[in-house]
């Protein structure tokens, strides 16, 4: 079992940045593909960012591409995501995911996750 805790979300202006934090819980963590989904109002969740079990894979969507990047640190079962330049339309609600089933491989379709975060919001003002 995988509990995870996402932190960092809130407000901030267009052009400003944030690092959101994901802390989990479990054994599986050190071994897991971690993701960060969003959800803008209106829209189905989306992929983010994400990263391998050792931090030296990680995979960016397009539309983030430049601006985010996904770090993690297993040693305090955390997974980061800085994100610079933010646009108002990154504007959302952020979820933390885990993959238990894959080590190396960072799958885009939230259906291959297995534990996910309870999401925290981030606001980006025009």
């Amino acid at each position: 079992q995988v509990q995870l805790v996402e932190s960092g979300g809130g407000l901030v202006q267009s052009g400003g940045s944030l690092i959101l934090s994901c802390t989990a819980s479990g054994r599986m963590f050190s071994n897991s593909v971690m993701a960060w989904f969003r959800q803008a109002p209106g829209k189905e969740r989306e992929f983010a960012a994400g990263v391998s079990w050792s931090g030296a894979i990680t995979q960016v969507a397009d539309s983030v591409k430049g601006r985010f990047t996904i770090s993690r640190d297993n040693s305090k079962s955390t997974v980061y995501l800085h994100m610079l330049t933010l646009r108002h339309e990154d504007t959302a609600v952020y979820y933390c995911a885990a993959d238990v089933n894959s080590r190396n491989y960072v799958r885009s379709s939230q259906s291959e996750y297995d534990y996910w975060g309870q999401g925290t919001q981030v606001t980006v003002s025009p």
